[in-house]
């Protein structure tokens, strides 16, 4: 009974570890093209020059 009890639960520790995974990678790939994007469309700053479009 244990050895099943402990195989369940690391196949539920394991599923809930891919799944958070997963989701950071989305997450990742989100961050990646808002960055991507914000130097391509950047707001134009006094003088003509390009802004930055982060405050930091």
């Amino acid at each position: 009974m244990v050895p099943i009890i402990l195989v369940l639960l690391l196949a539920l520790i394991l599923f809930g570890a891919g799944f958070a995974l997963k989701a950071l990678w989305w997450i990742a790939i989100i961050v990646l093209v808002v960055w991507l994007l914000g130097f391509i469309i950047r707001p134009a700053a006094s003088g003509g020059k390009r802004g930055r479009w982060y405050r930091w």
